[in-house]
């Protein structure tokens, strides 16, 4: 009987410091070199001051003089070079892009990855910096999963003009659940609030506040809300309540057959399609 006990208990400890092991994963930065910019657009690299006196990495594009910008934000463990796709079609339409590194990843710094919150910092400084480039002209911003989180999150909603998120969580609970189950199945609901206490503790971050579902409500900016259709990470559902909180005017797209992945790789020309007259239509109008 000692012997079973002594066992349990051992499986117990190893248990949790396995979890515990998988939390820090999931939060470890993803910083690394981005090198230089890509030659086929007008690229300067830039960085930009934020309010807690670190420096945001990132490029820009100058577009027409006439044209609106916007703002391209990536999702977790990527960088900015995951959004070229996306600033060299949009700048063939004549709009400036700029690209950023969001806190602890690529070249910006961070000491953790808060699925949002944190990152909502960068967005912030991202859109003043922005602001005065284009001296007045109206500003979309593009952001996928973790990108569209910290768009929506810190506080409220970042103040653009039009913006589209792609693949955005509902909630963290719902965000981690659902990665869990894709390896675990059903039982990963269930270990869930394993990984989910250590957040706060962690990032001194809430679950609350890493609950984009909460805060779509405040966002006064039309919004076009992407997701697909074959998406375990963040599921159909979550989309259809992200849309449904969501003000109008707004637009719901489910990219068909797609999983949680580069929406604009898996389907170029229906994307760049409805992307273009989202904010050609929100956007140009206000130039005008």
């Amino acid at each position: 009987m000692r012997k079973l006990l002594f066992l349990s208990l051992v499986i117990i400890v190893f248990g949790f410091v396995g979890v515990f092991v998988v939390g820090g994963n999931f939060v470890e930065p993803h910083q690394r070199s981005v090198g230089e910019p890509p030659s086929d657009l007008p690229f300067e690299t830039v960085l930009i001051q934020r309010g807690d006196g670190k420096r945001v990495a990132g490029w820009f594009a100058p577009g027409d003089d006439d044209k609106a910008g916007i703002l391209l934000l990536h999702g977790i463990r990527s960088d900015r070079r995951g959004m070229l796709g996306r600033a060299r079609f949009l700048h063939d339409a004549g709009y400036s892009v700029l690209l950023v590194d969001m806190q602890a990843h690529g070249e910006t710094p961070g000491e953790f990855i808060t699925f949002g919150y944190r990152e909502s910092r960068d967005v912030r400084a991202a859109l003043d910096y922005l602001a005065a480039r284009l001296k007045g002209r109206p500003i979309g911003i593009v952001g996928a999963s973790m990108g569209g989180a910290a768009t929506l999150l810190g506080g409220s909603p970042a103040d653009a003009d039009a913006v589209i998120l792609e693949g955005v969580y509902s909630s963290i609970e719902d965000a981690v659940g659902n990665r869990i189950a894709i390896r675990l199945g059903e039982i990963g609901y269930w270990l869930a609030p394993l990984l989910l206490w250590q957040i706060e503790p962690r990032l001194g971050v809430s679950l609350e506040s890493l609950a984009p579902i909460s805060a779509i409500d405040g966002l006064e900016a039309p919004v076009m809300i992407i997701g697909g259709s074959e998406d375990q990470r963040t599921s159909v559902q979550e989309t259809h309540a992200l849309f449904a909180r969501a003000r109008s005017p707004k637009q719901l797209w489910l990219v068909k057959g797609a999983k949680h992945q580069d929406f604009h790789r898996y389907s170029e020309q229906a994307y760049e399609k409805r992307v273009l007259l989202f904010f050609d239509q929100h956007l140009e109008q206000r130039v005008k």
